[in-house]
């Protein structure tokens, strides 16, 4: 959190809070220009967050930041919990919290938060707020105008890095200067995507879902400024990519990408959407970002069938999914599901429960006694299984290579979508 203290109540001495808005937006001013002359005017702490919390710019201090610190205002990862005064104010000693939207043509921008502890904000102040949240909405419109266009030339330029178009050197080598981007460290590729949702959750329109991408690409913006200053990073529409530089010590990256993941996830509060993220291997140089970019965007599709949604996926840690996911053509690894395991790659309910059997089996080693404990079933009936399964299969029990290539296909069945 953005901790100043805020100046002692009263009239700014250049007249009113209307005219001293007026000059931040004249000036050039930002928003913590904004919480400024409001907290000046009003003796409160002012913060401007995302509509989840996540704190963009403001001054609190005093009192206020105690309050705040006792009432557990924020999660471990800074992010205010905005949703407890979302629909009406809340207490803080004395005096509230208090919520205005920052709107802009329909479209829900922020938070501006008031914070007082001596008393609750009176009619007048509560207008002021909803001024000085007008203001607020103009200026990250502005921000929004001026920072797109650059945002999508980098991303442009980033896709052409991850997907391998021809560039010349120097080409490349210019852009990398111009946006300050290292990319002769040794980096990971970074791909996270919000995960769909929930079958109980109400459909949401296209506009909605736009809006979600938007917040959760500023997330990651901000963490990735936060923790790893001058990262590669853009928003995909569908996903955010981001490259997160590894320290020496640090193998896969591991630490870094937790510490950023963590302080995006936060505590799911304020609206936030869960998200999967996949990880690339370490990458030295530029030439290696297709391949690095692929290994990420498989860890993220391999990792959410596998781990669930909200999940966090390296390369590898994926075992023999790692090897799975490098053959390029879907068809070949059916077929090959379709002839080790033939009926039992079906559907029905049947082949699912025999593969389940099975995969017990191989878990213990074809420990006949142990799988049906496992299972739940008498041993007798274990053994009908396994009696059932080489019938269909061949020599389970005694032939190691047949149950590798049965292992690999229940594997390769766990991708398929």
């Amino acid at each position: 959190m953005i901790v100043t203290d805020p100046p002692a109540p009263g009239p700014h001495p250049g007249g009113s809070l209307h005219e001293a808005l007026t000059r931040v937006v004249v000036d050039g001013g930002d928003l913590d220009s904004v919480a400024a002359e409001v907290g000046r005017v009003t003796g409160a702490g002012i913060l401007v967050t995302s509509t989840d919390g996540r704190v963009r710019a403001g001054a609190t201090g005093g009192p206020v930041e105690a309050a705040l610190a006792d009432g557990d205002w924020t999660d471990p990862s800074g992010r205010f919990r905005v949703e407890r005064a979302a629909s009406s104010p809340a207490p803080l000693g004395a005096g509230e919290v208090r919520l205005v939207r920052v709107v802009a043509e329909g479209t829900d921008l922020a938070r501006l938060v008031a914070c007082r502890t001596a008393a609750p904000f009176t009619g007048p102040e509560v207008a002021d707020l909803e001024l000085a949240a007008a203001v607020a909405a103009l200026l990250i419109t502005r921000e929004h105008a001026v920072t797109g266009v650059e945002n999508k030339y980098q991303a442009d330029f980033l896709r052409d890095l991850l997907l391998g178009r021809p560039a010349h050197e120097a080409y490349v080598e210019e852009h990398l200067a111009a946006y300050g981007w290292d990319l002769a460290r040794p980096a990971v590729v970074v791909c996270a995507e919000m995960d769909p949702t929930a079958p109980d959750e109400e459909p949401v329109s296209n506009q909605q879902h736009r809006q979600w991408q938007q917040r959760f690409a500023q997330a990651w913006r901000q963490v990735v400024r936060e923790v790893a200053a001058g990262s590669p990073l853009a928003d995909f529409s569908s996903e955010v990519v981001c490259l997160l530089s590894v320290d020496d010590g640090e193998p896969l990256g591991r630490q870094v990408v937790r510490r950023v993941v963590e302080a995006v996830a936060g505590d799911k509060g304020g609206g936030r959407r869960s998200f999967t993220v996949g990880v690339s291997r370490t990458s030295t140089s530029w030439a290696d970002l297709p391949g690095a970019y692929a290994q990420a965007r498989r860890s993220v599709e391999i990792g959410r069938r596998l781990r669930g949604p909200g999940s966090t996926t390296h390369f590898d840690e994926l075992g023999v999914h790692r090897l799975i996911a490098l053959v390029p053509d879907p068809a070949e690894l059916q077929a090959f599901a379709s002839d080790v395991l033939g009926p039992l790659a079906g559907t029905t309910t049947e082949a699912t429960d025999l593969r389940e059997t099975l995969q017990v089996l191989l878990d213990t080693n074809f420990n006949v006694a142990e799988a049906a404990r496992l299972q739940f079933f008498h041993y007798n009936t274990m053994r009908y299984r396994v009696g059932k399964l080489e019938r269909l299969l061949g020599p389970l029990s005694s032939d190691p290579h047949l149950r590798l290539d049965a292992a690999v296909a229940l594997r390769v069945l766990d991708l398929m979508p």
